[in-house]
């Protein structure tokens, strides 16, 4: 990502793959040398942490839209905050059949840490809260209303 005012604002393709088979897209574009507005889908998306026993199955998809401030500390990286909000579609189908509806309006705040390498390459861990307002998410005993989430974001500045 170039926060640099004399190379421009950049705009920055992210993709990341969690170990529990989620699949996150991204684009992100510069408004200000360290500020940006984002969009992603999740495919797959999981519902925080929460594993899934045998013939159970999380079948979700989320949009996401989210605003990133970096605290620029030393030119390209740095730590950043995300206020963002997000809408997940989709179920959560238990061993028996049933199925709770994940259809959730989402609104939460990350932070994390970006590294840039070469002005092209970027790795930013971070973590997220977020409140769940799903009725059927916040009346299933298996969920949370609060979701946590930690991840690791891949990106491609272009």
């Amino acid at each position: 990502r170039d926060r640099s005012p004399s190379r421009g604002l950049g705009d920055v393709y992210k993709r990341q793959v969690i170990w529990l088979s989620s699949v996150e897209l991204g684009y992100e574009h510069y408004i200000a040398f360290n500020q940006s507005i984002e969009g992603e889908i999740f495919i797959n998306d999981r519902f925080s942490f929460f594993t899934r026993k045998e013939g159970e199955k999380f079948n979700a998809t989320s949009i996401k839209v989210g605003y990133n401030y970096y605290f620029d500390l030393d030119g390209n990286s740095g730590p950043y905050v995300n206020p963002f909000i997000k809408q997940r579609f989709g179920n959560f189908k238990y061993e028996d059949g049933t199925k709770t509806s994940l259809n959730s309006f989402i609104l939460g705040i990350g932070a994390g840490y970006q590294w840039n390498y070469n002005d092209t390459f970027i790795i930013a861990p971070y973590a997220n809260i977020a409140r769940n307002f799903g009725k059927g998410v916040n009346d299933d005993g298996k969920f949370w209303a609060i979701e946590p989430n930690l991840g690791i974001k891949i990106g491609y500045k272009f």
